[in-house]
């Protein structure tokens, strides 16, 4: 059985009604649930799930589908991604174009591949997670400026947010001690490109089993300039503001409660970051042939 979860207020292509169209001329009648509330969205995945539901069509951005994983992860169903939000960066870190019909196509037919997910604080993820800058930046961006601007308005709000004191920071990974000192920002990614087509973490894979791990120790316009550079020519790790690794396990302390993101959504000030990764718990349709593909 076929579901659709869709948030109304994101548009794609000519919208929901043809997203309707376009299932019916394939003889697709799909299970519907539209709703704007955050809130909402687990709960409409489970009753989606318990009706037996098995391909999950999600209408929205990145925030969408983080709310949707929650309910989908470590379950049979798989999930088919209609990128209808401002970022959209999980589905164009699989492939999945923002042409309605072709995007459509795949999740009907595309091959299935079983991704990691992250757990930062009991909270699932699906692109990342960060404090600091990361936090700062997405808490900033409000809808209207994203709406107008899309992807350009996190540049808009970011050279306003670089003159934020950077603040002391331990990070764990694996269990072991890796950084300690002042940090601007702490970013932990299943995947690699970011926003506004830069690239964190080049080497990062969503079904590789473990999560990239950055600390950006930049204060100032300039320091953060440099260390931009490096990363719009996809080389972040370079500067020498930049400190990378991979790992199953992250903790991070802060000398003082700091606001997180997770996939694009900032949460609440904390002191601590626990993070996870929860290997192969998530099925996605992708482009056949792209990536490591499982059944």
């Amino acid at each position: 059985m076929i579901g659709v979860v869709a948030n109304p207020t994101k548009s794609l292509g000519p919208g929901l009604r043809a997203l309707r169209a376009v299932l019916g001329r394939r003889g697709v009648e799909p299970l519907w649930r539209e709703t704007g509330s955050a809130e909402d969205v687990p709960e409409a995945v489970k009753e989606q799930i318990a009706a037996g539901v098995d391909l999950l069509f999600v209408w929205g951005g990145d925030g969408m589908v983080q709310e949707c994983i929650a309910g989908l992860a470590g379950t049979p169903a798989t999930l088919a991604l209609l990128p209808a939000g401002t970022a959209n960066l999980l589905a164009a870190n699989l492939g999945i174009p923002t042409d309605l019909e072709a995007a459509v196509e795949i999740g009907l037919s595309g091959d299935t591949r079983r991704i990691d997910i992250g757990v930062v604080n009991g909270e699932p993820f699906a692109v990342m997670a960060g404090t600091g800058f990361d936090a700062i930046l997405m808490r900033d961006v409000d809808t209207g400026l994203k709406d107008r601007l899309g992807p350009l308005a996190y540049v808009a709000v970011g050279v306003r947010s670089v003159t934020h004191d950077p603040v002391h920071t331990s990070v764990a990974v694996d269990g072991a001690a890796w950084f300690s000192g002042l940090a601007s920002c702490v970013l932990v990614g299943n995947v690699g490109h970011l926003i506004a087509g830069m690239t964190a973490f080049p080497n990062a894979l969503p079904d590789d089993g473990v999560l990239d791990v950055g600390v950006i120790t930049a204060e100032g316009a300039l320091e953060w300039a440099r260390m931009l550079s490096r990363t719009v020519l996809g080389d972040p790790a370079s500067s020498p503001f930049v400190e990378t690794t991979t790992g199953r396990s992250v903790t991070v302390s802060l000398a003082h409660a700091m606001p997180y993101e997770v996939d694009g959504d900032t949460r609440p000030p904390v002191r601590r970051l626990n993070i996870v990764v929860r290997p192969a718990a998530l099925a996605v349709r992708v482009p056949r042939g792209a990536g490591a593909v499982h059944s």
